[in-house]
């Protein structure tokens, strides 16, 4: 297993609970075939531009240990959820 780490933005219309949620979610995939080993939700914040007519978003990072296909698999369900508006999947070299 690698070392990773995925940054998401979920929409500022969504409920903090929703939120919460949403996270929940994502680090279920991940605990699929991984272990998630730090989750930060930075909370909600200005966009440097925006993105689809969005100036605000709730941030989260999170790091964890998986395999290709659960990486694949995380990404694939992040680009179909309506709720995340960008996501970016990188591997941890430290």
């Amino acid at each position: 297993m690698r070392k990773y780490e995925v940054m998401y933005i979920i929409r500022p219309d969504v409920e903090q609970e929703n939120v919460q949620a949403l996270v929940d979610k994502f680090n279920g995939i991940i605990s699929n075939g991984g272990e998630v080993t730090k989750t930060d939700v930075i909370g909600k914040r200005r966009l440097a531009y925006e993105i689809n007519k969005l100036r605000d978003g709730y941030f989260v990072l999170v790091h964890f240990n998986a395999t290709t296909e659960v990486v694949n698999e995380l990404d694939r369900i992040m680009k179909i959820t309506d709720e995340v508006i960008r996501t970016l999947i990188v591997r941890d070299v430290a």
